[in-house]
């Protein structure tokens, strides 16, 4: 016959073994316990997911704009800019002032939001660098920007994505022309993720570079032209 336990009906049946009614409610609530931690445990790892999103992007946006600098000396990767030759046709010391007005004298209009000269000595500025990269984004540096008329200026990074840069134009004479010849090196911290981040960072370097010797040249040309007979 049928039997109660505990509220429980069961049947009474060879080969069935009666469960009492504190058991089930006992697994029922291991069960609902079990769903609330795997609940709880998403929700953190969702949580820590997207928290670890929003600081990467905080870092990259500050990296970029040179607010935050890595510079730990750990793990130092070290990689060359350039080399990147070009030839200019307008004399050395004409190619020479075009590259040093912008910071000896008042910038051209399509340089003036470019570059800021914060301090000026005869032959030496410290000047601020902007860069638009992307998403507006405004890639800011800060360098040393060292005068050697009439063939060579240096550059040297003091603050901006990556802690280490060095770099320098070269100016050589070629007839009425001048061969223009450009080089460096770039160094980021932590092994692996610096060479990856340098690696990122200098092509960005190397398209400002490439877009800066064009402006040069263009500037060089025009006044060139424009002092030449006839």
């Amino acid at each position: 016959m049928p039997q109660i336990f505990r509220g429980v009906r069961l049947v009474a049946e060879e080969g069935i073994v009666p469960v009492r009614a504190g058991s089930v409610r006992k697994s029922e609530g291991k069960s609902g316990s079990l769903g609330i931690r795997h609940i709880r445990s998403l929700w953190m790892a969702s949580t820590i997911g997207a928290l670890a999103v929003v600081a990467s992007r905080w870092a990259y946006r500050r990296l970029v704009a040179g607010d935050l600098v890595i510079d730990l000396s750990i793990g130092r990767t070290i990689r060359p800019l350039g080399p990147i030759d070009a030839r200019i046709e307008a004399p050395r010391e004409l190619v020479f002032d075009v590259i040093a007005a912008p910071y000896l004298a008042s910038p051209p209009s399509s340089l003036a939001e470019k570059i800021q000269v914060l301090e000026r000595s005869e032959e030496m500025v410290l000047a601020a660098h902007r860069t638009p990269v992307r998403d507006g984004l405004v890639a800011t540096t800060v360098e040393t920007v060292r005068f050697e008329r009439p063939g060579a200026v240096y550059f040297r990074l003091l603050r901006g994505p990556v802690p280490h840069v060095i770099e320098r134009f070269e100016l050589a004479e070629d007839g009425d022309a001048t061969l223009f010849h450009y080089e460096g090196e770039l160094g980021a911290d932590l092994w692996a993720v610096g060479r990856w981040w340098g690696d990122l960072v200098a092509q960005r370097w190397d398209e400002a570079v490439r877009g800066s010797i064009a402006e040069i040249t263009r500037i060089a040309e025009l006044r060139a032209a424009h002092h030449r007979p006839g």
